[in-house]
Protein backbone atom coordinates (compact mmCIF):
# COMPACT_ATOMS: atom_id res chain seq x y z
CA UNK A 1 0.00 0.00 0.00
CA UNK A 2 1.46 4.00 -1.22
CA UNK A 3 2.18 6.37 1.64
CA UNK A 4 -0.96 8.65 -0.12
CA UNK A 5 -3.41 5.90 0.77
CA UNK A 6 -2.39 5.12 4.25
CA UNK A 7 -2.98 8.95 5.51
CA UNK A 8 -6.62 8.85 5.73
CA UNK A 9 -6.65 6.41 8.05
CA UNK A 10 -4.30 8.44 10.83
CA UNK A 11 -6.26 11.57 11.71
CA UNK A 12 -9.06 13.36 10.87
CA UNK A 13 -7.79 16.45 12.69
CA UNK A 14 -6.95 18.75 9.28
CA UNK A 15 -3.66 20.84 10.90
CA UNK A 16 -2.99 17.33 11.61
CA UNK A 17 -3.16 16.50 7.77
CA UNK A 18 -1.46 19.83 6.48
CA UNK A 19 1.48 19.44 8.62
CA UNK A 20 2.22 15.73 8.01
CA UNK A 21 1.61 16.60 4.16
CA UNK A 22 4.00 19.18 4.02
CA UNK A 23 6.65 16.94 5.85
CA UNK A 24 5.80 14.36 2.83
CA UNK A 25 6.54 17.17 0.31
CA UNK A 26 9.87 18.47 1.91
CA UNK A 27 10.98 14.65 2.13
CA UNK A 28 10.00 14.30 -1.94
CA UNK A 29 11.27 17.83 -2.63
CA UNK A 30 14.49 18.04 -0.52
CA UNK A 31 16.68 16.20 -3.03
CA UNK A 32 19.66 14.53 -1.04
CA UNK A 33 20.34 17.12 1.69
CA UNK A 34 20.48 15.68 4.99
CA UNK A 35 18.77 17.53 8.38
CA UNK A 36 21.31 19.01 10.45
CA UNK A 37 20.45 18.13 13.94
CA UNK A 38 21.58 21.14 16.36
CA UNK A 39 24.03 19.33 19.30
CA UNK A 40 22.59 19.99 22.56
CA UNK A 41 24.26 22.47 25.25
CA UNK A 42 25.56 21.13 28.27
CA UNK A 43 27.41 22.47 31.14
CA UNK A 44 31.44 21.04 31.66
CA UNK A 45 33.95 22.12 33.62
CA UNK A 46 37.25 20.43 34.80
CA UNK A 47 37.72 18.55 38.43
CA UNK A 48 38.77 20.06 41.35
CA UNK A 49 41.92 19.52 42.75
CA UNK A 50 42.12 20.47 46.45
CA UNK A 51 43.50 19.09 50.12
CA UNK A 52 40.73 16.95 51.61
CA UNK A 53 40.32 14.73 54.90
CA UNK A 54 39.12 11.67 54.64
CA UNK A 55 36.38 10.47 56.92
CA UNK A 56 34.47 7.75 57.44
CA UNK A 57 30.60 8.11 58.77
CA UNK A 58 28.41 6.09 61.18
CA UNK A 59 25.81 6.13 63.70
CA UNK A 60 25.79 6.26 67.31
CA UNK A 61 24.14 8.07 70.64
CA UNK A 62 24.88 10.49 72.84
CA UNK A 63 25.07 10.05 76.83
CA UNK A 64 25.27 11.92 79.92
CA UNK A 65 29.03 12.08 81.09
CA UNK A 66 27.93 11.47 84.32
CA UNK A 67 24.06 10.66 85.60
CA UNK A 68 22.57 10.38 89.30
CA UNK A 69 19.54 9.01 90.24
CA UNK A 70 18.21 11.28 93.37
CA UNK A 71 15.73 9.14 95.34
CA UNK A 72 14.54 9.51 99.10
CA UNK A 73 17.10 7.80 101.18
CA UNK A 74 14.77 7.85 104.45
CA UNK A 75 10.69 7.78 104.71
CA UNK A 76 8.53 10.40 105.17
CA UNK A 77 6.27 13.22 103.49
CA UNK A 78 7.70 14.86 100.79
CA UNK A 79 7.24 18.58 101.81
CA UNK A 80 9.13 21.10 99.51
CA UNK A 81 10.16 20.47 95.51
CA UNK A 82 13.20 24.01 95.74
CA UNK A 83 14.51 23.75 91.73
CA UNK A 84 12.81 24.20 88.46
CA UNK A 85 12.90 21.77 85.72
CA UNK A 86 15.45 21.38 83.21
CA UNK A 87 17.16 24.27 84.96
CA UNK A 88 21.74 23.47 85.45
CA UNK A 89 22.15 22.73 89.81
CA UNK A 90 25.58 22.73 91.31
CA UNK A 91 26.81 19.76 93.22
CA UNK A 92 25.77 19.58 96.89
CA UNK A 93 22.58 21.71 95.87
CA UNK A 94 19.51 20.74 97.83
CA UNK A 95 17.06 19.96 95.19
CA UNK A 96 13.73 18.39 97.65
CA UNK A 97 12.92 18.20 101.54
CA UNK A 98 11.50 15.47 103.46
CA UNK A 99 9.48 16.08 106.67
CA UNK A 100 11.97 16.46 109.15
CA UNK A 101 10.11 16.53 112.89
CA UNK A 102 10.81 12.97 113.37
CA UNK A 103 14.42 12.81 112.10
CA UNK A 104 15.26 15.82 114.37
CA UNK A 105 13.40 14.19 117.67
CA UNK A 106 15.59 11.28 116.66
CA UNK A 107 18.61 13.19 116.75
CA UNK A 108 18.08 15.20 119.96
CA UNK A 109 17.61 11.55 121.89
CA UNK A 110 20.82 10.52 120.44
CA UNK A 111 22.63 13.72 121.96
CA UNK A 112 20.84 13.27 124.95
CA UNK A 113 22.22 9.45 125.63
CA UNK A 114 25.74 10.57 124.47
CA UNK A 115 25.67 12.98 127.11
CA UNK A 116 24.23 10.09 129.33
CA UNK A 117 26.92 7.60 128.72
CA UNK A 118 29.96 9.86 128.57
CA UNK A 119 28.74 10.63 132.35
CA UNK A 120 28.33 6.84 133.48
CA UNK A 121 31.55 6.55 131.49
CA UNK A 122 33.10 9.13 133.61
CA UNK A 123 31.83 7.50 137.11
CA UNK A 124 32.85 4.52 136.41
CA UNK A 125 36.52 5.42 135.42
CA UNK A 126 36.79 7.29 138.69
CA UNK A 127 34.99 4.13 140.73
CA UNK A 128 38.26 2.57 139.00
CA UNK A 129 40.66 4.44 139.99
CA UNK A 130 39.33 4.06 143.97
CA UNK A 131 39.26 0.71 143.34
CA UNK A 132 43.02 0.75 142.64
CA UNK A 133 44.15 2.80 145.37
CA UNK A 134 42.14 0.61 147.77
CA UNK A 135 43.45 -2.48 146.83
CA UNK A 136 47.13 -1.60 147.55
CA UNK A 137 45.70 -1.43 151.25
CA UNK A 138 44.17 -4.77 150.39
CA UNK A 139 40.89 -3.25 151.55
CA UNK A 140 39.00 -4.55 148.63
CA UNK A 141 39.39 -7.75 146.90
CA UNK A 142 41.17 -8.58 143.82
CA UNK A 143 36.89 -9.46 142.24
CA UNK A 144 36.23 -5.90 143.20
CA UNK A 145 38.91 -4.95 140.93
CA UNK A 146 38.01 -6.84 138.19
CA UNK A 147 34.32 -5.79 138.79
CA UNK A 148 35.07 -1.68 138.52
CA UNK A 149 37.14 -2.56 135.20
CA UNK A 150 34.10 -4.44 133.48
CA UNK A 151 32.04 -1.75 134.56
CA UNK A 152 34.28 0.78 133.10
CA UNK A 153 35.37 -0.87 129.87
CA UNK A 154 31.01 -1.21 129.68
CA UNK A 155 30.89 1.96 130.15
CA UNK A 156 32.84 3.06 127.28
CA UNK A 157 31.49 0.83 125.18
CA UNK A 158 28.05 2.45 126.13
CA UNK A 159 29.77 6.22 124.81
CA UNK A 160 30.76 4.29 121.34
CA UNK A 161 27.07 2.60 120.81
CA UNK A 162 25.75 6.03 121.99
CA UNK A 163 27.88 8.08 119.30
CA UNK A 164 27.07 5.28 116.41
CA UNK A 165 23.38 6.14 117.00
CA UNK A 166 23.63 10.01 117.12
CA UNK A 167 25.94 9.87 113.62
CA UNK A 168 23.25 7.37 112.16
CA UNK A 169 20.47 10.14 113.79
CA UNK A 170 22.34 12.88 112.04
CA UNK A 171 22.35 10.97 108.98
CA UNK A 172 18.72 10.39 108.71
CA UNK A 173 18.02 13.62 109.27
CA UNK A 174 20.91 14.84 106.84
CA UNK A 175 18.82 12.97 104.17
CA UNK A 176 16.11 15.07 104.68
CA UNK A 177 17.17 17.21 102.60
CA UNK A 178 17.85 15.58 99.44
CA UNK A 179 20.68 16.85 97.64
CA UNK A 180 22.44 16.33 94.29
CA UNK A 181 25.66 14.50 93.94
CA UNK A 182 27.08 15.94 90.84
CA UNK A 183 26.72 19.28 88.57
CA UNK A 184 24.56 18.75 85.97
CA UNK A 185 20.93 19.37 84.44
CA UNK A 186 18.03 18.06 86.57
CA UNK A 187 14.92 16.79 85.12
CA UNK A 188 11.32 17.22 86.27
CA UNK A 189 10.16 15.93 89.66
CA UNK A 190 8.96 12.28 89.87
CA UNK A 191 6.37 12.48 92.93
CA UNK A 192 5.08 15.84 94.06
CA UNK A 193 5.08 17.22 97.31
CA UNK A 194 2.25 16.45 99.90
CA UNK A 195 2.88 12.16 99.04
CA UNK A 196 5.01 9.71 101.12
CA UNK A 197 8.24 8.46 99.65
CA UNK A 198 11.10 6.45 101.04
CA UNK A 199 9.50 3.82 103.29
CA UNK A 200 8.64 0.72 100.85
CA UNK A 201 11.75 1.28 98.71
CA UNK A 202 14.04 4.29 97.70
CA UNK A 203 11.53 6.48 95.67
CA UNK A 204 12.79 8.10 92.47
CA UNK A 205 12.31 11.76 92.82
CA UNK A 206 13.90 12.88 89.72
CA UNK A 207 17.31 12.34 87.76
CA UNK A 208 20.20 14.93 87.11
CA UNK A 209 22.54 14.33 83.86
CA UNK A 210 25.66 15.94 83.15
CA UNK A 211 26.35 16.93 79.83
CA UNK A 212 28.72 19.17 79.21
CA UNK A 213 30.31 17.88 77.99
CA UNK A 214 29.01 15.28 76.79
CA UNK A 215 29.72 11.48 75.59
CA UNK A 216 29.07 10.10 71.93
CA UNK A 217 29.29 5.94 71.94
CA UNK A 218 29.39 4.33 68.29
CA UNK A 219 30.90 1.07 66.60
CA UNK A 220 32.85 0.67 64.27
CA UNK A 221 34.89 -1.88 62.12
CA UNK A 222 38.30 -3.40 62.86
CA UNK A 223 39.52 -1.73 60.52
CA UNK A 224 38.75 1.62 61.01
CA UNK A 225 39.66 1.44 65.05
CA UNK A 226 43.21 -0.15 63.41
CA UNK A 227 43.58 2.78 61.11
CA UNK A 228 42.86 5.13 64.23
CA UNK A 229 45.30 3.45 66.56
CA UNK A 230 47.71 3.50 64.06
CA UNK A 231 47.37 7.29 63.60
CA UNK A 232 47.92 8.09 67.19
CA UNK A 233 51.17 6.36 67.05
CA UNK A 234 52.42 8.41 64.10
CA UNK A 235 51.53 11.72 65.97
CA UNK A 236 53.24 10.96 68.92
CA UNK A 237 56.05 9.48 66.80
CA UNK A 238 56.15 13.05 64.87
CA UNK A 239 55.37 14.96 68.12
CA UNK A 240 58.48 13.77 69.59
CA UNK A 241 60.26 14.46 66.71
CA UNK A 242 59.24 17.81 66.86
CA UNK A 243 57.34 18.20 63.76
CA UNK A 244 54.30 17.67 64.30
CA UNK A 245 52.51 20.67 66.06
CA UNK A 246 48.70 21.95 66.37
CA UNK A 247 47.06 25.09 67.96
CA UNK A 248 45.07 23.14 69.64
CA UNK A 249 46.31 19.98 71.17
CA UNK A 250 42.99 18.08 71.42
CA UNK A 251 43.18 17.77 67.39
CA UNK A 252 46.06 15.47 68.04
CA UNK A 253 43.62 12.59 68.17
CA UNK A 254 41.18 11.76 65.18
CA UNK A 255 38.29 14.48 64.70
CA UNK A 256 34.88 13.66 65.11
CA UNK A 257 32.01 15.53 63.78
CA UNK A 258 29.06 15.17 65.13
CA UNK A 259 25.31 16.17 63.12
CA UNK A 260 21.60 15.68 64.35
CA UNK A 261 18.45 14.71 62.14
CA UNK A 262 17.40 18.75 62.32
CA UNK A 263 21.23 19.47 61.12
CA UNK A 264 20.29 17.44 57.63
CA UNK A 265 23.36 17.12 55.82
CA UNK A 266 25.46 19.03 58.45
CA UNK A 267 28.24 18.57 61.38
CA UNK A 268 27.86 21.53 63.30
CA UNK A 269 29.76 19.62 66.36
CA UNK A 270 33.39 19.00 66.43
CA UNK A 271 35.18 16.70 68.88
CA UNK A 272 37.76 13.79 69.73
CA UNK A 273 37.85 9.86 70.53
CA UNK A 274 39.00 9.75 74.51
CA UNK A 275 37.84 5.94 74.35
CA UNK A 276 38.69 2.65 72.29
CA UNK A 277 37.22 -0.72 73.54
CA UNK A 278 39.43 -3.76 74.25
CA UNK A 279 37.50 -5.76 73.22
CA UNK A 280 36.14 -7.11 69.32
CA UNK A 281 32.24 -7.65 69.21
CA UNK A 282 32.26 -11.40 67.79
CA UNK A 283 28.64 -11.06 66.30
CA UNK A 284 29.45 -7.57 64.30
CA UNK A 285 33.05 -7.48 63.67
CA UNK A 286 33.14 -4.29 65.94
CA UNK A 287 34.41 -2.02 68.71
CA UNK A 288 32.97 0.15 70.63
CA UNK A 289 34.32 3.65 70.50
CA UNK A 290 33.66 6.98 72.34
CA UNK A 291 34.21 11.04 71.28
CA UNK A 292 33.70 13.76 73.77
CA UNK A 293 32.24 17.33 73.02
CA UNK A 294 32.00 20.30 74.88
CA UNK A 295 28.60 21.32 74.45
CA UNK A 296 29.22 24.74 75.18
CA UNK A 297 25.77 25.71 74.09
CA UNK A 298 23.57 22.32 75.17
CA UNK A 299 22.53 21.35 71.38
CA UNK A 300 23.45 17.71 72.53
CA UNK A 301 21.13 15.55 74.78
CA UNK A 302 21.37 12.58 76.16
CA UNK A 303 19.88 9.34 73.90
CA UNK A 304 20.02 11.04 70.68
CA UNK A 305 20.53 9.10 67.64
CA UNK A 306 23.32 11.04 65.60
CA UNK A 307 25.77 10.66 62.36
CA UNK A 308 28.92 10.19 63.63
CA UNK A 309 31.90 11.46 61.23
CA UNK A 310 35.47 10.17 61.66
CA UNK A 311 37.95 12.87 60.40
CA UNK A 312 41.78 11.65 59.50
CA UNK A 313 44.42 13.64 60.82
CA UNK A 314 46.43 14.48 58.02
CA UNK A 315 44.98 15.70 54.23
CA UNK A 316 45.69 14.44 50.84
CA UNK A 317 45.18 15.92 47.18
CA UNK A 318 42.06 14.54 45.76
CA UNK A 319 39.95 15.18 42.28
CA UNK A 320 36.46 16.26 43.16
CA UNK A 321 33.65 16.38 40.54
CA UNK A 322 30.09 17.80 40.63
CA UNK A 323 27.87 15.24 42.43
CA UNK A 324 25.14 15.89 39.48
CA UNK A 325 27.78 14.59 37.36
CA UNK A 326 27.54 10.80 38.22
CA UNK A 327 25.63 8.33 36.52
CA UNK A 328 25.56 4.99 37.01
CA UNK A 329 24.11 2.05 35.21
CA UNK A 330 24.68 -1.66 35.30
CA UNK A 331 28.91 -1.04 35.02
CA UNK A 332 28.73 0.95 37.77
CA UNK A 333 29.67 4.76 38.21
CA UNK A 334 30.37 6.81 35.13
CA UNK A 335 31.50 10.52 34.07
CA UNK A 336 30.50 11.99 30.43
CA UNK A 337 33.67 13.38 29.11
CA UNK A 338 33.65 15.96 25.76
CA UNK A 339 36.85 14.86 23.88
CA UNK A 340 37.73 16.17 20.54
CA UNK A 341 35.64 17.69 18.32
CA UNK A 342 33.38 17.70 21.13
CA UNK A 343 32.13 14.15 21.06
CA UNK A 344 30.68 12.11 24.47
CA UNK A 345 32.57 9.84 25.71
CA UNK A 346 31.51 7.89 29.19
CA UNK A 347 34.23 6.96 31.44
CA UNK A 348 33.67 4.78 34.37
CA UNK A 349 35.03 6.06 37.93
CA UNK A 350 35.53 4.57 41.73
CA UNK A 351 34.34 7.02 43.74
CA UNK A 352 35.30 8.40 47.38
CA UNK A 353 33.68 10.13 49.74
CA UNK A 354 31.10 12.82 49.07
CA UNK A 355 32.24 16.56 50.36
CA UNK A 356 30.27 18.50 52.05
CA UNK A 357 30.26 21.32 49.16
CA UNK A 358 27.80 18.56 47.00
CA UNK A 359 31.31 17.52 45.44
CA UNK A 360 32.46 13.86 45.48
CA UNK A 361 36.27 12.80 45.49
CA UNK A 362 37.39 10.75 41.85
CA UNK A 363 39.45 7.90 43.46
CA UNK A 364 40.20 6.35 39.97
CA UNK A 365 39.41 6.64 35.90
CA UNK A 366 39.74 10.54 35.92
CA UNK A 367 42.54 13.02 35.04
CA UNK A 368 42.76 16.76 36.14
CA UNK A 369 42.80 17.80 32.64
CA UNK A 370 40.30 15.91 31.21
CA UNK A 371 36.56 18.26 30.62
CA UNK A 372 33.22 16.41 32.08
CA UNK A 373 29.65 17.59 31.88
CA UNK A 374 28.64 18.65 35.00
CA UNK A 375 25.11 19.41 33.85
CA UNK A 376 22.63 18.05 31.40
CA UNK A 377 23.43 14.57 31.69
CA UNK A 378 19.74 13.48 29.78
CA UNK A 379 21.06 15.49 26.93
CA UNK A 380 24.39 13.99 26.32
CA UNK A 381 24.97 10.46 24.58
CA UNK A 382 27.92 9.18 23.82
CA UNK A 383 29.42 8.96 20.70
CA UNK A 384 27.48 11.80 20.05
CA UNK A 385 28.52 15.72 19.85
CA UNK A 386 27.33 18.11 22.35
CA UNK A 387 28.03 21.84 22.69
CA UNK A 388 30.08 22.70 25.69
CA UNK A 389 29.63 25.77 27.78
CA UNK A 390 30.74 27.10 30.86
CA UNK A 391 28.52 27.77 33.65
CA UNK A 392 29.06 31.31 32.97
CA UNK A 393 28.11 30.94 29.43
CA UNK A 394 25.06 28.77 30.77
CA UNK A 395 23.60 31.34 32.76
CA UNK A 396 24.08 34.22 30.44
CA UNK A 397 22.22 31.63 27.73
CA UNK A 398 19.44 30.79 30.18
CA UNK A 399 19.15 35.01 31.69
CA UNK A 400 19.22 35.69 27.51
CA UNK A 401 16.35 33.45 26.64
CA UNK A 402 14.37 34.20 29.68
CA UNK A 403 14.44 37.78 28.46
CA UNK A 404 13.27 36.89 24.95
CA UNK A 405 10.43 35.26 26.18
CA UNK A 406 9.59 37.92 28.43
CA UNK A 407 9.80 40.41 25.25
CA UNK A 408 7.70 37.62 23.11
CA UNK A 409 4.82 37.77 25.81
CA UNK A 410 4.70 41.23 26.16
CA UNK A 411 4.45 41.83 22.83
CA UNK A 412 1.51 39.02 22.47
CA UNK A 413 -0.14 41.08 25.09
CA UNK A 414 0.02 44.38 23.15
CA UNK A 415 -1.25 43.04 19.58
CA UNK A 416 -3.82 41.27 21.67
CA UNK A 417 -4.86 44.81 23.30
CA UNK A 418 -4.99 46.24 20.37
CA UNK A 419 -7.41 43.86 18.84
CA UNK A 420 -9.88 44.21 21.29
CA UNK A 421 -9.60 48.08 20.51
CA UNK A 422 -10.75 47.47 17.07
Amino acid sequence: MRLHERIPRMSSNSSGWAMLTAVVLVAACGGGDEVVRQAPEVTVGQPATRAVRPFVDFTGTTRAIESAEIRARVGGVLEQQLFEASEIVDQGSVLFVIEQEQYEAARDEGVALLRSAVADSALKESNLDRVKIAIETNAVSRQDLDRAQAERDAAVAGVLGARARLSRAQLDYDYTLVRTPITGQVGRRRVDPGNLVGFSEQTLLTTVNRIQPIHVYFNAPEWVVLAIIEQLAEVQERRAEGDFVREDPAQDVSTVLVGTAADEDRFPFEGRIDFIGNTVDPSTGTIELRAVFENEDFGLFPGLFVRVRVMAVDERDALLVDERAIGTDLGGKYVYLVGDENIVERRYVRLGQPQPDGTVVIEDGLEADETYISNGLLRARPGLPVTPLTEEEMAQRQAASEAQMGGDQAGAETDESAGEEE
